[in-house]
């Protein structure tokens, strides 16, 4: 299992609204190969900052698969509007819980 972590700022005054967008694209996530699902966290002390962490079985699932398709042209267009600077974007593997 991948976990992806995507650190997103988005232009101030428009958090609700990205918010609002995410949750329209839930199922571009939820159909494309191999996606597990996701969650958005939004920064106490930064609340222009958010992370969406996804679930992919595999990274070629999230870098392959949903990159290459028109899913994610979509995600980019619900989202991209806000970002205040491009998202940086992380793979995780687990090694350790508790």
């Amino acid at each position: 299992m991948i976990t992806e972590i995507a650190q997103i700022d988005v232009k101030p005054g428009t958090e609700k609204d990205f918010e609002a967008a995410v949750a329209k694209a839930k199922p571009l996530f939820l159909r494309a190969k191999g996606g597990k699902g996701f969650e958005l966290h939004k920064s106490v002390e930064m609340p222009s900052r958010y992370r969406l962490v996804a679930k992919w079985e595999t990274l070629e699932n999230h870098t392959v698969d949903f990159r290459g398709s028109p899913d994610f042209s979509e995600w980019r267009a619900l989202v991209g509007p806000y970002f205040e600077t491009p998202p940086y974007v992380e793979h995780t593997e687990t090694v350790l819980t508790t």
